[in-house]
């Protein structure tokens, strides 16, 4: 089985936080909107367009590993 290796290299942002948004889009009905207002809370100044491009190079892997983990 041929596995991408997700890479991080050349982000502005840390993973912790491209992970936490882009696991708030996929696993919530948020809008991109929403996700950059709730990192802003958090005082992360990060675009909704970022946050979009993330979600198209990142989500994929995310969702993959979201169906796979079980609810306990």
């Amino acid at each position: 089985m041929n596995r991408s290796v997700v890479s991080y290299k050349n982000h502005r942002f840390p993973q912790q936080i491209i992970a936490r948004a882009v696991w708030l889009y996929f696993r919530f009905p948020l809008s991109l909107r929403l996700v950059e207002e709730m990192l802003l809370e958090r005082g992360i100044v990060v675009s909704y367009e970022t946050i979009r491009r993330w979600g198209k190079k990142f989500g994929h892997d995310y969702a993959r590993r979201l169906r796979r983990t079980k609810p306990s």
